[in-house]
């Protein structure tokens, strides 16, 4: 009995010693947690903080005129245990300046100067507009403040600014030349993290997204008459800028199940729609949410209706389009909106939309936004629906909780894809979902031959130029694959548990990968560090042989090797003699005792003639060897 208990007592402590893997932390990392700023729960700790702005915006867009004027006052509260004597503050659309720094070649006609910021006061005093360091084309810029804000005080900064929008659009400028969208067009204090301090990394014009704090708004937008505008936030003076029948209709909209139609082109072409002082003021309104943007245009067709999202309480959300009549899969945009806040609210990720309104405009970004989507047109209307969806679905991540889009994107990209695969699948059936995932997000990564191609997924992508495919690899693809095969581990009750479990706890703030990792630990009660370590810290691959098969005792015994180093799921399709056949799902469970080998144990005493591993968008790498059959 005693040799026999040693001997169990020797296995479990090498079984802990060998599987309970501690996940690599960078140093300022683990010393955040060593100091209690973050939570080896995964929850936020009590020493956790971030700083909040409320903006107060007027802005004034007189198309054709690609100026756009603002004024801005921005109260900024310090939450965090230091005084600050100097803020960091971002100037994001110096990213267009001919100076700037950038990832990839972009058309000229998307440069401009740099924003010109007319006036500058700080707490009701005026002061030259003096950077620390003043470089043409840099999109953040420090400044010293006359009085330190002290712990939980708060300091008030006024604006005055212009700039130019870019002749040709991307992420915004001009779609045509009297509709405009702006974005990312404010001065803004940057966020300020307990783990990697001042959010300073350059934002660059077509590559690195972006990263905010959870601010409120209040944005006036100024612009000639029988022009709409569209954007970020609920409407809150619908009846001094609309005349009273569209007014009526938008406001019904807001209760209807039915696509109302707001206003159509020849309506605003006709001068009906809104009101006919010579300018009019759009008057908007956003609580909590990271950032704002707005679209506008005076031949733009305008679409809503509305769906209950919370079902338990049966609060509604707006869904809106705004597009021109050649964007012909627009005409059934708001339908599409519609499929997809109800997957989201109630499938994957399966909370209730949080806002009280989604647009998305006909732009040519295929960009997200709280609340608001710029979308270019398709042919395809599957293509179409399944986009707008992906643009939704970042409601969750990167807006739900504040992810660091230019460090961890495979916090929004890859959660976003992996629930887009989901939404593709029940809407449109495998048949469609699974050739365009393999396409988009599987095939340049599993077949890449560029030295990058097997770099971790987490390492940090500041580090990366966009240039590398790699960069795109690990935040779209690599990383869903990830989470679908999480899900497929845990099952759909503990995969929901651990989801949900971590976007509660981090609603709101601004979680990094180990507080997501430690979070699912702790909310499903298992270990899943081998999981994390072997998908996101690793340099593997998907790549599985058949390496033995042999009969035994009325059975065959499988060997198969993970030579890539990937724990992915896979098919074992077996063939049998009398042509028979039987399929054995190999979950990635199978790996977690030993990430190199597994044994598979075929239950019937027929002989086999043959076997295939076929891991469906868990593409092998090398697919030569998945196969086996006897001689």
């Amino acid at each position: 009995m005693k040799v026999k208990y040693l001997l169990g007592l020797l296995v479990l402590l090498w079984s802990i010693n060998t599987y309970s893997q501690d996940l690599y932390m960078p140093r300022n990392v683990k010393a955040a947690y060593k100091a209690g700023l973050r939570s080896m729960d995964g929850k936020p700790s009590p020493k956790y903080f971030q700083n909040k702005s409320i903006h107060n915006i007027k802005l004034s867009v007189n198309p054709p005129s690609k100026s756009v004027f603002g004024s801005q006052e921005i109260v900024y509260k310090n939450n965090s245990p230091a005084p600050l004597d100097r803020l960091i503050l971002r100037l994001e659309m110096n990213a267009h300046a001919p100076e700037s720094a950038r990832e990839k070649n972009v058309d000229t006609k998307q440069l401009t100067a740099d924003v010109v910021i007319a006036e500058f006061t700080e707490n009701g005093v005026r002061r030259p507009w003096k950077p620390l360091v003043d470089i043409k084309g840099l999109s953040l810029n420090a400044i010293s403040l006359e009085k330190p804000i002290p712990p939980g005080g708060t300091t008030t900064l006024s604006f005055k600014w212009h700039y130019e929008l870019a002749e040709s659009p991307d992420r915004d400028g001009a779609i045509d030349s009297t509709t405009f969208y702006i974005a990312y067009f404010y001065p803004r204090v940057a966020v300020l993290s307990n783990v990697d301090g001042w959010d300073a990394d350059q934002h660059l014009l077509g590559g690195h997204e972006f990263f905010g704090d959870f601010n409120d708004y209040n944005v006036e937008v100024t612009v000639p008459k029988n022009f709409i505008v569209w954007g970020t936030g609920n409407l809150t003076n619908v009846d001094e800028v609309l005349q009273p029948r569209h007014a009526d209709r938008l406001k019904r909209s807001f209760t209807s199940d039915e696509v109302i139609n707001v206003a159509s082109l020849a309506e605003v072409k006709a001068g009906t729609v809104t009101a006919q002082t010579p300018t009019v003021t759009w008057k908007w309104r956003s609580e909590n949410v990271s950032d704002v943007v707005y679209g506008l245009s005076d031949h733009y067709i305008w679409d809503a209706s509305s769906l209950i999202v919370d079902k338990k309480t049966g609060r509604r959300a707006s869904t809106q389009a705004a597009y021109d009549e050649p964007s012909k899969n627009f005409a059934n945009m708001v339908t599409y909106i519609k499929s997809a806040l109800d997957y989201a609210s109630n499938d994957w990720p399966g909370i209730p939309y949080p806002y009280p309104k989604m647009t998305i405009f006909r732009g040519t970004a295929d960009m997200e936004a709280p609340m608001m989507a710029n979308d270019s047109s398709q042919e395809e209307p599957k293509m179409q629906h399944f986009i707008a969806a992906h643009e939704i679905l970042h409601t969750y991540f990167p807006f739900y909780m504040g992810i660091n889009e230019r460090r961890y994107s495979f916090m929004e990209e890859g959660w976003t894809t992996a629930f887009e695969y989901g939404f593709n699948v029940k809407r449109f059936g495998k048949e469609f979902a699974d050739p365009l995932f393999i396409k988009y997000r599987v095939n340049g990564w599993i077949t890449g031959t560029d030295s990058a191609t097997d770099l971790p997924i987490m390492t940090p992508e500041h580090a990366f130029s966009g240039l590398v495919p790699a960069y795109g690899d690990n935040k779209y693809g690599k990383a869903a694959l990830g989470y679908l095969a999480l899900k497929e581990l845990l099952g759909d009750a503990d995969f929901r548990k651990g989801l949900h479990g971590f976007m509660n706890d981090w609603n709101g703030k601004h979680p990094i990968p180990w507080d997501m990792f430690f979070s699912f630990n702790t909310h499903t009660g298992r270990d899943l560090n081998w999981f994390w370590n072997a998908w996101f810290f690793s340099n593997g691959y998907i790549d599985h042989a058949i390496t033995h098969v042999k009969a035994e005792n009325g059975s065959t015994m499988v060997t198969i090797k993970n030579i890539g180093g990937f724990p992915a799921p896979a098919d074992l399709v077996v063939t049998f003699n009398d042509g028979s056949t039987e399929t054995i799902r190999l979950g990635p469970d199978i790996w977690r005792m030993n990430m190199k080998e597994a044994k598979v144990r075929i239950g019937q005493s027929k002989a086999v003639k043959s076997m295939a591993l076929n891991g469906g968008i868990f593409l092998d790498a090398n697919p030569a060897d998945n196969k086996w059959a006897s001689n």
